[in-house]
């Protein structure tokens, strides 16, 4: 008789288990962390359009893109997807931002 232990097969199907468990788990974690980012980027929104500022700020958004390069590079994520995928979240904040402007 063989189980999970001793078949290599049966032991990768439990690996890409737990594996996919925990990817699961993490994209739970970042639609949280995105919904809770989203919910101080409409307050910002909403505070600049108050103040009649721009909806969009280049010199944050260039130090933003610049300190995400630089976590991506020390976790060992491609600082060019970090770099895509933050300028796609300012692009959507923006958005949101003009809409506050209307």
């Amino acid at each position: 008789m063989t189980d999970a232990v001793t078949d290599p097969a049966a032991r990768a199907a439990e690996i890409l288990k737990e594996h996919r468990e925990s990817i699961d788990r993490l994209d739970a974690i970042l639609v949280y962390t995105l919904g809770e980012r989203f919910k101080h980027t409409q307050a910002v929104g909403r505070l600049k359009a108050e103040h009649d500022l721009p909806p969009s700020d280049p010199d944050r958004e260039s130090r933003q893109i610049a300190r995400l390069e630089d976590l991506a590079r020390r976790a060992d994520l491609d600082p060019e997807f970090a770099k895509k995928f933050l300028a796609f979240i300012i692009q959507e904040v923006i958005r949101h931002h003009e809409e506050f402007q209307s």
